[in-house]
């Protein structure tokens, strides 16, 4: 990488940065572009050259953070001494994200409230760098994986993403309806009951 494209990269990656600080702490609807640009360190008319507007960088924010979340999952998966299997590798990624949420709720607070199904369909075709996780190479993976074919795969991909992301939000910040120590097993034994339903086992 050359000079200016290193360049380009570290003002992107301020943006990113101070945008996540801004909405974590202010919220969305209170952080300005001119507040994140001004923390960040950067002229106005550069964000405009990474980023439409601060919905556009929340949306990239969201894929760069779950890009993370999955890249340091599947990393431990793969080093993992544990004997492979399509639902075993799905339940190990998921739990390992849990894990990871739970530990820093900050992000947790973030995607749960900012993610949608159209947010992470537009995560599939859109990276955010060079170093995150190309989601569309994740879902194929998954896909390609499965025993057999995968009836409505992104039906099936949904309903997880939207179980977890919906039951885990509550269990780890709130305790409600339990712990997420206790929920695990049922919210598992849900995610194979999803995954049967959509292949041919």
């Amino acid at each position: 990488m050359g000079k200016l494209d290193a360049n380009k990269k570290q003002k992107e990656t301020s943006l990113l940065d101070t945008a996540f600080n801004l909405f974590t702490t202010k919220g969305l609807n209170k952080t300005s572009i001119s507040e994140i640009v001004s923390n960040a360190g950067v002229a106005k008319g550069t964000f405009y050259l990474y980023f439409k507007d601060k919905y556009d960088l929340r949306n990239r924010l969201i894929s760069h953070k779950s890009s993370q979340l999955f890249k340091q999952a599947i990393s431990q998966m793969k080093s993992s001494d544990m004997q492979h299997s399509f639902e075993g590798d799905i339940i190990f990624v998921i739990d390992n994200i849990i894990n990871q949420l739970t530990e820093n709720k900050a992000t947790l607070n973030f995607i749960s409230k900012n993610l949608s199904w159209g947010v992470f369909k537009n995560a599939l075709t859109t990276k955010t760098n060079e170093k995150d996780v190309d989601f569309a190479d994740v879902y194929n993976m998954i896909i390609e994986n499965a025993p057999n074919t995968v009836k409505d795969p992104e039906i099936m991909v949904f309903m997880i993403i939207e179980l977890v992301s919906s039951t885990c939000y509550s269990a780890i910040l709130y305790s409600e309806p339990c712990d997420i120590g206790t929920l695990k097993p049922y919210l598992y034994h849900n995610i194979k009951h999803i995954l049967h339903d959509h292949i041919d086992y």
